[in-house]
């Protein structure tokens, strides 16, 4: 979320898109009901089922699954065609002045460097602007360079005109254009739409880039950065927003830093790639301080070991010889018979990972795979034959499976990061149960043994191992307080002003926030976008103050927002270049008094800069602005495309009907293996997407009775017209398969979901929510990932869970 739960109460307008907030995240759906009551704020929803929030919504409108960016770009060129954009805002705060480089190209579906043997782009070096002699981006502040980004996401968009949104979409052109003109009049300064998407948004083989889409929408809008505003991704577990935060995907460090390449042998080389120096004069590029935050990184886990002789231990970090080793390619590998183990931490893929009958597979050429988890899962028992819901050999598995079973969070200390990017402390509730031990004893013993292992015995390459810095009070049982400390960070000497030469902290100190961290070897922070969780002063996740004197809902006082406590990103852009809010009355986040910045959220940007200075609000961004063009850091092109998902209802694109390399994203995760079972409409003729249930919480709630009797057995939702066509009866079991297998389960069937005409065909779609499987007290059920392909995001590797094709029958 650039924004958080409580600001959607400042809306104006309100887009659920990709998600359903009513029914996944009912807690949070109260902020758009206070919208609704506070401002008289009004709630569109697009999706292709009409779902909980849909029934509450001032304008709905139906969707064909995985054409989002379709409809999103229809409604960007709207905006453009129209003049329904806000223009001061955009002029100063995005790129869409900045030169792009001569020989950038789109043709037939595809950008220039495609390399088709390889499936990506691996000659990016046109999708960047121009640069003067003093390496500054070129601007044309007319907009009137046919290669400035303005002109060049015009005529990318002139494409998705009504008729043709609506040809691939299936969404009525009437309902469509009423919901972009609504969307439209937020164009005006001080008027602000919030989006709320989730995992429609972003299990898709161009999920990121539909997120992206999202996001120019609102930057052409001005809605970024304000209150009520913003990009808000509505997180489906407790802590999933901590999981990136600590960089716990194969390619990152905490803090969203990056591992090296294993090209990346040299330690200066590998920072100056990270530390972006200013693209257009007076910016911050708060990247530039890359190195500061990586030192003190490698100091808070090597300590003493790390010093600037050793260039703090770069050596020691893993160099990836592919840009990741994400989940899909780990998996693909396991099943090509090249992993010997598996440790399995909070995490059940073979229920979570698509194509259950690949993963059952892989996971059964291990040797051994352990599994930490308070509960049984289906991965810790994909062994077991569970008859025609898990149906394997299980005399022929070799696979040797350890559980180790630990504490949930209501049994530990700890904090959770919610996706408003609150750490809110919470405190043991309850003693474990039976042997059950916390995740950090059990990995802090199998630390130890292994290192007593390589000490006596030796191995390859034990440095990495033996040079970890270990000094919590009780080395086999750290303290969550004192894991929380050292993710804050300390200064390791007195640490000093740079300019003033005034004393910041005292050796030993927690320290207040990352602006003091240093690249010499002086602080330690394990995650710096943490620092400032845990000072001197205390705790502040613990904190538990909702004053809210502005009455805007940012409750600086109730627990700690990453970063430096700030409630909403890039709230420089609320304000005018001049420092006045866009809207004085309702509206006023952060603002230039004359002498100094004022606001009711901490400013996110240099607070001693004046607003003649220049300085704009992407202050992470090199050129200071937000991008509309995505320079080179998106893996299928700079501007989003729309591709239809890998198993298409309609068998083309028809934006590029005579090019078969553009039907579905041409740079997304696939492997060669998996692409014979992709299926087709001849056979499959039905698209499907997955979704989740108010009753059940993931997997976790097969396993709670009281759960288990409020949704009670496994369905699948099917429209009253395909019922017909099919005769099937509400009640009765159906078989739904694809080309990897089938499930079976009641049909549930609803006029929630009704056929679309797309590209001169009818679709008709079915819904399929994902919580049952044959592990827990729930009455057993296929899981349903048993369906879907073995496909992923350019970007993120995450799996196309939302789009895929099936047959339905009778059982």
């Amino acid at each position: 979320m650039t924004n958080h739960w409580s600001d959607i109460q400042n809306a104006d307008l309100i887009l659920i898109m990709g998600g359903n907030a009513a029914e996944a995240h009912p807690c949070g759906f109260k902020w758009v009901t206070e919208a609704k009551a506070r401002n008289k704020a009004r709630l569109i929803v697009v999706d292709p089922r009409f779902t909980r929030s849909a029934s509450v919504a001032d304008m709905y409108a139906p969707i064909r699954t995985g054409t989002d960016i379709a409809f999103l770009g229809g409604l960007i060129n709207y905006l453009l065609e129209n003049d329904k954009i806000q223009h001061e805002y955009v002029v100063n705060y995005t790129d869409v002045s900045f030169i792009v480089k001569e020989g950038f190209g789109f043709e037939d579906g595809l950008f220039n460097g495609y390399d088709a043997e390889k499936r990506s782009y691996p000659e990016k070096s046109t999708w960047s602007y121009e640069l003067d002699e003093d390496g500054f981006a070129r601007v044309d502040k007319s907009l009137t360079h046919p290669r400035c980004v303005y002109n060049l996401l015009k005529q990318h968009y002139s494409r998705y005109t009504p008729e043709v949104v609506s040809n691939i979409c299936g969404t009525p052109q009437d309902r469509m254009l009423q919901i972009w003109e609504t969307i439209a009049e937020t164009s005006a300064p001080g008027k602000v739409m919030t989006i709320m998407y989730a995992l429609g948004w972003t299990q898709h083989s161009v999920g990121s880039q539909m997120i992206r889409t999202g996001a120019m929408v609102q930057l052409l809008l001005g809605n970024i950065g304000m209150p009520g505003g913003g990009m808000n991704a509505l997180r489906g577990h407790s802590n999933i927003q901590g999981l990136t935060d600590l960089g716990l995907l194969s390619n990152q460090l905490p803090g969203y830093m990056t591992l090296p390449l294993e090209a990346e042998q040299d330690y200066a080389a590998y920072i100056a790639k990270r530390t972006a120096k200013p693209l257009r004069p007076g910016q911050l590029s708060y990247w530039q301080h890359y190195e500061k935050f990586h030192v003190s990184l490698m100091k808070a886990w090597y300590g003493k070991n790390a010093t600037a002789e050793n260039n703090w231990g770069y050596d020691w970090l893993p160099k990836l010889d592919i840009p990741g080793y994400d989940v899909l390619k780990v998996f693909d590998m396991m099943y090509q018979g090249q992993v010997n183990g598996y440790f399995c931490q909070g995490f059940n893929p073979i229920a979570s990972f698509p194509n259950k009958a690949k993963v059952s597979a892989a996971l059964a050429k291990l040797k051994y795979l352990v599994v930490m988890d308070p509960l049984a899962t289906e991965t810790s028992e994909f062994w077991r034959n569970a008859g025609e819901y898990n149906d394997v050999d299980t005399a022929s598995i070799q696979t040797t499976v350890f559980r180790l079973p630990t504490t949930c969070f209501a049994e530990e200390d700890g904090s959770l990061v919610n996706s408003g990017r609150w750490l809110q402390w919470h405190w043991k509730a309850a003693e474990p149960p039976g042997q059950a031990k916390t995740d950090v004893v059990i990995m802090g013993g199998l630390f130890h043994r292994l290192r007593e292992l390589y000490s006596k015995e030796g191995g390859a390459y034990a440095e990495p191992l033996l040079n970890i810095d270990w000094a919590y009070r009780q080395p086999e049982e750290p303290t969550a307080e004192e894991i929380a400390q050292e993710y804050n960070g300390k200064a390791l000497a007195d640490v000093f002003d740079l300019q003033t030469g005034a004393q910041l902290a005292k050796a030993g100190e927690l320290l207040p926030g990352f602006g003091l961290l240093r690249a010499d070897g002086t602080t330690s922070s394990g995650c710096w976008i943490f620092c400032g969780s845990w000072t001197q002063a205390g705790n502040q996740m613990a904190r538990r103050d909702n004053a809210d004197p502005y009455g805007m809902g940012q409750t600086l006082g109730w627990a700690w927002a990453w970063p430096a406590n700030r409630r909403i990103l890039y709230n420089r852009a609320s304000a005018d270049p001049a420092g006045n809010p866009w809207d004085a009355q309702k509206k006023r986040l952060v603002w230039w008094d004359g002498g100094k910045w004022g606001g009711t959220d901490v400013p996110d940007f240099k607070v001693d800069s004046r607003p003649e200075d220049g300085m704009n609000p992407f202050i992470m961004n090199p050129e200071g602005v937000a991008r509309l063009f995505a320079v080179d850091k998106m893996n299928e092109g700079p501007f989003p495309e729309h591709y239809e998902p890998f198993e298409t209802p309609i068998g083309r694109n028809p934006l590029h009907p005579d090019n078969r390399q553009a039907i579905s994203n041409p740079a997304a995760r696939v492997f060669k293996n998996d692409m014979e079972l992709f299926g087709s409409a001849d056979e499959f003729p039905y698209a499907a997407t997955t979704y989740r249930l108010t009753e059940h919480f993931h997997f976790w709630t097969k396993h709670c009775r009281l759960n288990a009797i409020t949704q009670p057995e496994q369905f699948v939702e099917i429209g009253e017209v395909l019922a017909k066509e099919l005769g099937i009866a509400a009640g009765e079991r159906v078989k739904v398969s694809s080309n990897r297998g089938y499930i079976k389960a009641v049909a549930v069937v609803t006029k929630r979901i009704k056929p679309l005409t797309v590209d001169g065909k009818t679709v008709h779609q079915i819904g399929i929510p994902l919580h049952w499987g044959f592990a827990g007290v729930a009455r057993n059920g296929y899981l349903t990932n048993t369906l879907t392909p073995f496909v992923g995001d350019a970007n993120t590797q995450t799996p196309e869970f939302k789009s895929f094709l099936v047959n339905v029958e009778k059982a």
